[in-house]
């Protein structure tokens, strides 16, 4: 689908970004352009000495920012797709500065929806979190805001050719900021600092995110949120997978953070589809016929009372897995 195209991804040096294009140039060798659409010149520096022209030549790289709607139009020239990752996602750095992650989380969205409309694109893909279902930090509340405004951008594109869908997943393995890299350095150290035993997460791959997204991009009939199923993990497994004989010490709650993260929420589900490999929350005013959307793709009506929650999940991983996992996507020489 993305051969002959040119594609833009906002946040295109951070994590997801660099595994979606590292993903595309390799699936894709007819790919016309990539546009890597991001703030640091660094990370932007960085990137190019991995990807040199030749033998990458459709890669372009673009310092902006989202907030900028005058330089966000200016990268969108000739632009087919938009893969919309770019996003400030630290809990604890967005409940101290909250504005800041307004004016990126949702006016900078708006940006992008408001210029892929004026320059004729055809597809955007934002990213969502699971900290956007029954938000109770500013980051969730952020992301929570902007997926319902991709999602209503289908009903004022007017008689422009776009399609607008959202997807939602959790904690991605190995991204920077997320719990296994900080063990393993913690680890060092002989003590692992954990905010609650209870506490459990969603774990996805970026593989497994990056995936999602294409199959969203091929797949979106416009206002979807697509959410993966994907298994859980318990806190204090991945201690044991990552540093057995550390000594564990409990420092509460960070503010923000919940025990579980929920996906789907039980109100979400009444409007939900499941299917074998994913979860669609449908638009509140789909723009194309419910029934046809399921019969396509062989989906059914979440049961009554349903909720996505890493706590109540029914596919979790063990010690082992973690660890298995580790080697494959963070650290292949990873010993515990």
């Amino acid at each position: 689908m993305l051969n002959g195209r040119s594609i833009l991804v906002t946040g295109g040096t951070g994590s997801f970004g660099k595994k979606f294009i590292d993903t595309i140039l390799r699936k894709y060798p007819q790919l016309q352009r990539v546009v890597v659409y991001s703030r640091d010149e660094l990370k932007q520096y960085e990137m190019a000495q991995q990807y040199p022209d030749p033998p990458f030549p459709q890669l372009r790289f673009f310092i902006g920012d989202v907030r900028d709607r005058d330089r966000l139009a200016r990268a969108l020239e000739g632009i087919d797709i938009v893969v919309h990752a770019a996003a400030l996602k630290q809990v604890p750095s967005c409940e101290y500065n909250p504005f800041e992650a307004v004016k990126t989380n949702i006016l900078g969205a708006q940006n992008v929806i408001e210029a892929s409309i004026d320059k004729g694109i055809k597809r955007v893909v934002a990213l969502s979190t699971d900290k956007a279902a029954a938000p109770i930090n500013l980051y969730g509340a952020t992301k929570l805001c902007s997926d319902k405004l991709f999602v209503a951008a289908n009903n004022f594109r007017g008689g422009h050719d776009i399609k607008f869908s959202v997807v939602r997943y959790g904690n991605v393995m190995g991204s920077r900021g997320s719990v296994i890299p900080y063990f393993l350095a913690k680890r060092k150290d002989g003590v692992l600092p954990i905010t609650d035993e209870r506490m459990t997460r969603f774990n996805i791959s970026l593989e497994e995110g990056v995936d999602l997204v294409l199959y969203a991009l091929e797949n979106m009939w416009g206002g979807e949120t697509f959410v993966p199923r994907i298994p859980s993990y318990r806190i204090v497994d991945v201690a044991a997978a990552v540093a057995p004989k550390a000594r564990r010490e409990i420092v509460g709650i960070r503010p923000g953070e919940k025990l579980h993260e929920e996906m789907i929420t039980e109100t979400d589900a009444l409007n939900s589809l499941e299917f074998d490999r994913y979860y669609v929350i449908l638009p509140s005013t789909p723009t194309w016929d419910v029934k046809k959307f399921r019969e396509a793709f062989n989906g059914r009506p979440c049961p009554v009372g349903f909720r996505y929650n890493s706590g109540d999940n029914t596919e979790w991983l063990s010690v082992a897995q973690i660890r298995q996992l580790i080697r494959q996507h963070v650290d292949p020489a990873f010993t515990a």
